[in-house]
């Protein structure tokens, strides 16, 4: 099957390399070229994913059969509804469904309305004056978010970016006056997770639960990233969410879902919800309409069940499994120097593919292109699975020692201190 790819990151390398796995002839677009998605694909496309009318253009000259888009913004120019269209199956939400995503007072409003689990008390505001009073009555700790995509930067939270709510208000007041408008929500402490399930509309398929590491340096500090690393443990749980924890959490995913199809706006293809483990259940943080980047990395490697299948599953609405080994993973990603702030860019990195291979590793290529050189963002992957996450950890970082130049990485990703860490901030929380 012809399958096109929109997106060239370290999230689409894996997407393509299971996608080719399963049999797939894959074509791609993507804004540059990426040496791991290039050598796994038929043709190549140089087009901005947000120029949905070029991506078109190269669907219907090279005859694709299905389309699979990876990243979020070119679903928030509603790429799905127009490949649809003119007849290509598309794996991902609509324009309207990925507004889970790409409107996050949509997605608290439909928590709201469904009374489903997991939800924060929010408001949005356009006014000023208004949103004071409220921060002010409100009396605890905030959270202030821009209300579309940010690229997991841009949302501030009063004890970490902002020093009290008096901050809180003038970020607020910021964003009001550039966007018109604001979501303010109650701060909630615990530790972060991310599910991910396939679904296609109905059925909601779980994969292995994953915990990202947001912050740019070791120890969890630094700027907000894109995230520099992750990892996922053999029973597919998380040393610090219980069984208990894990069915609250898949069941706000599966009633949103079922909510979205009640509205008339049905979702399918990838559904990301990123959970703060509170010390009463799992609250929603925000959702994703779309494969996480490092999670996809986690979870792809691992799957038993072929990709093309359940693509396939999804776009005809007859999902049926999903199957993933009982290994442990862990992402760690290479950045360049003075990302994400002041990154260097055009820089080389020597990688011998080879070695990280012998050393049990995998390597997915992301920000750099096809002469290795770096253009500013998070660079590439390196990979460890095993049967334990500590030999997955040896196995990533073993993996890292085989790639050279200006960069760097969080060393602690996936370590048995780091997680440890969450475990214990866990406990506090819950007093146990």
């Amino acid at each position: 099957m012809k399958v096109l790819l929109v997106g060239g990151g370290g999230r689409e390398n894996a997407i393509a390399e299971a996608l080719v796995k399963s049999g797939a002839e894959l074509y791609v677009v993507a804004k540059h070229v990426n040496p791991g998605i290039k050598r796994l694909c038929k043709n190549y496309g140089l087009v901005k994913e947000t120029d949905v009318p070029k991506v078109l253009e190269h669907a219907l000259k090279w005859g694709v059969e299905l389309a699979f888009i990876g990243p979020e913004a070119p679903l928030e120019r509603g790429i799905v509804d127009i490949l649809e269209g003119k007849g290509i199956p598309t794996v991902g939400p609509s324009k309207e469904a990925a507004q889970l995503e790409t409107n996050k007072a949509f997605a608290r409003q439909i928590m709201e309305k469904y009374e489903i689990p997991g939800r924060k008390m929010f408001k949005v505001f356009t006014n000023v004056g208004e949103m004071r009073e409220w921060i002010d009555n409100f009396g605890k700790p905030v959270v202030v978010k821009p209300l579309g995509l940010t690229g997991g930067k841009g949302v501030k939270v009063v004890g970490y970016q902002l020093k009290d709510n008096e901050e809180a208000k003038e970020y607020a007041k910021a964003l009001i006056e550039k966007d018109g408008r604001v979501l303010v929500e109650e701060r909630t402490d615990g530790v972060e997770f991310t599910f991910q399930v396939f679904t296609d509309g109905k059925k909601v398929i779980p994969m292995p639960l994953a915990q990202d590491y947001p912050h740019a340096y070791e120890g969890d500090v630094g700027p907000i990233t894109g995230g520099m690393g992750s990892y996922s443990c053999e029973n597919h749980l998380l040393p610090f969410v219980n069984k208990e924890d894990y069915e609250k959490a898949f069941e706000t995913l599966k009633k949103i879902i079922d909510a979205m199809r009640k509205e008339g706006i049905p979702y399918k293809g990838i559904l990301y919800g990123q959970f703060m483990l509170a010390k009463d259940e799992p609250k929603i943080i925000e959702f994703n309409a779309r494969f996480g980047d490092p999670e996809a990395m986690n979870v792809l490697p691992i799957l038993k069940t072929s990709l093309l299948e359940i693509t396939e599953g999804i776009v005809d609405g007859a999902l049926k499994k999903a199957e993933f080994e009982k290994k442990a993973t862990v992402v760690k990603y290479l950045a360049p120097k003075g990302y994400p702030t002041d990154p260097i860019k055009g820089v080389n990195v020597e990688i011998s593919e080879d070695k990280i291979r012998e050393e049990g590793a995998k390597v997915y290529y992301a920000s750099i292109d096809e002469n290795f050189r770096m253009l500013g963002s998070r660079a590439l992957a390196v990979v460890g699975i095993a049967n334990s996450l500590e030999e997955a950890e040896k196995i990533a970082s073993a993996g890292i020692k085989h790639v050279r130049g200006e960069i760097f990485y969080r060393a602690d990703v996936g370590t048995k201190e780091s997680v440890e860490k969450r475990v214990r901030i866990m406990n506090e929380i819950r007093g146990e």
